[in-house]
């Protein structure tokens, strides 16, 4: 067996790590988070998260050891998340990955566009 192949075996621990920054909305709190930010903040930048979901994806994300929690003390209390240097080394990764889906978007809904109307076609 090839040692990539270990990847695909259910037992796999990178799976889980895979499934956690491959989701859209890691994806987005990492890249949010260059700099250091408060929870509302982070809210308001991700259009469309609820906080439910930001609150489990900021927990797995810390978790996973890419994003430091940081409980501000002072007269108003909040909490602000930071990248982890293991946190920021997906930072080119992510960069790469945004750069080509900003690129190839209209190809993309092109080909959207055509699988749709030749597959729901029919169904109407």
């Amino acid at each position: 067996m090839d040692k990539t192949d270990v990847v695909y075996r259910a037992d796999c621990p990178s799976r889980i790590v895979l499934d956690q920054i491959a989701d859209k909305w890691s994806m987005m709190v990492l890249e949010v988070l260059r700099e250091p930010q408060r929870f509302n903040a982070i809210k308001r930048r991700l259009d469309g998260v609820t906080q439910r979901v930001l609150t489990q994806t900021l927990r797995k994300l810390e978790r996973n050891g890419m994003v430091y929690r940081k409980v501000l003390d002072g007269r108003v209390l909040g909490v602000e998340y930071s990248l982890t240097p293991l946190g920021k080394s997906l930072q080119g990764p992510f960069s790469i990955l945004f750069d080509w889906t900003l690129g190839n978007i209209e190809a993309i809904q092109e080909c959207q566009k055509r699988y749709d109307e030749q597959h729901l076609q029919g169904e109407n």
